[in-house]
């Protein structure tokens, strides 16, 4: 089959495209899912670069667990297909089943999703023909949207619904979210909207119009001198930060919550290592707040706002198979708005 292999930590020239990567067959309990589309994820370029760390060397080479990975690897979680193998106990009328993936490999309790294996990661992935997933990772998914635009949201959006999860995030609160034009900023947009929040989107000016139009009611531009500021003059002080940038912002973004208010982070693509005065932390009773992927039970309150048709997919491009390297090199650009997708149409 063809399929695109990450043969070890670098960078875009680490991927390598293959016409003879051996089929994957579907295993006890298991799906085959010809593969239609795959979005691209930050995950996606922190994992080629081995950009984790670990927890004694914040500049080891890692996967997202902090772990070595193994090599060769096919990347990408965000699958949308249709199923063509069944494995055994799984029932034969599952065959042409269009799906979406939920890409968190675990069985047990919430607990078990800090150290599961992620699609992608620890295990095979989207970029190529074929992949298989548990049967119950595979959800029938009934759609007037393209598999590119379906793609757009497994990832993305269980992260932004697993971050107003663990914040607690309800109607009338004001939240800010940093990183508004990216795949989790823009849905973070979205699924706080529908609860009834205020949403202050930090972004580039350049980029604010598509903010307000899916629902922010004020916008700040990034590289406002007084961050802080900014947003207070625009909302006053905010109930919940939802953080995906970090890096040199985050003493500013503790300031600008009020009393009580709560810091959720969910990943540092400005820099992962920061430093604050914590007594702001103590004296405002602040909560800081870690959140990665989505549990199944995020995943599939993101299900429902599909099928009600309550989400905008934020589709910015889509590449085929072969053209990876260059996908991963544009999304690592980030002048765009949304997700970029692979889509296995065009191959060559």
């Amino acid at each position: 089959m063809r399929a695109v292999l990450l043969t070890g930590f670098g960078g875009p020239e680490k991927l390598a495209y293959r016409e003879d990567v051996p089929e994957p067959q579907a295993g006890p309990g298991e799906v085959r899912i010809r593969v239609a589309a795959t979005a691209i994820n930050n995950t996606d370029i922190w994992t080629r670069e081995g950009a984790y760390g670990s927890p004694d060397d914040p500049g080891a080479s890692a996967g997202w667990r902090r772990e070595p990975l193994e090599f060769p690897r096919i990347q990408g979680a965000d699958v949308v297909g249709r199923i063509d193998q069944t494995g055994a106990g799984v029932p034969g009328s599952r065959l042409g089943e269009r799906v979406i993936v939920d890409p968190m490999l675990y069985t047990g309790g919430e607990r078990e999703l800090v150290d599961t294996a992620y699609l992608g990661s620890e295990r095979d992935g989207g970029f190529a023909e074929f992949t298989t997933v548990p049967a119950q990772n595979a959800h029938r998914i009934d759609s007037d949207l393209g598999d590119a635009e379906l793609a757009t949201f497994p990832t993305a959006y269980a992260t932004a619904m697993r971050m107003l999860n663990r914040a607690a995030v309800g109607a009338g609160e004001t939240v800010v979210v940093t990183g508004a034009s990216g795949g989790v900023g823009s849905a973070l947009i979205q699924l706080a909207t529908l609860r009834g929040a205020r949403v202050v989107a930090i972004t580039s000016d350049s980029k604010r119009e598509r903010a307000l139009r899916l629902g922010a009611q004020a916008t700040v531009d990034r590289r406002a001198a007084d961050l802080d500021a900014a947003v207070r003059a625009a909302a006053g002080p905010a109930d919940v930060v939802a953080d995906v940038v970090a890096g040199p912002s985050f003493p500013a973004l503790l300031r600008m919550l009020g009393p009580l208010g709560r810091y959720v982070v969910a990943g540092g693509i400005a820099g992962p290592l920061v430093e604050t005065d914590l007594r702001t932390v103590y004296l405002r009773q602040l909560q800081l707040i870690g959140s990665s992927f989505g549990t199944h039970d995020d995943f599939a309150q993101l299900l429902q706002h599909i099928a009600r048709g309550e989400l905008t997919p934020l589709l910015a491009g889509t590449y085929p198979l072969h053209e990876l390297p260059e996908a991963q090199k544009a999304f690592a650009a980030k002048d765009f708005f949304g997700k970029l997708v692979i889509t296995l149409d065009g191959a060559a």
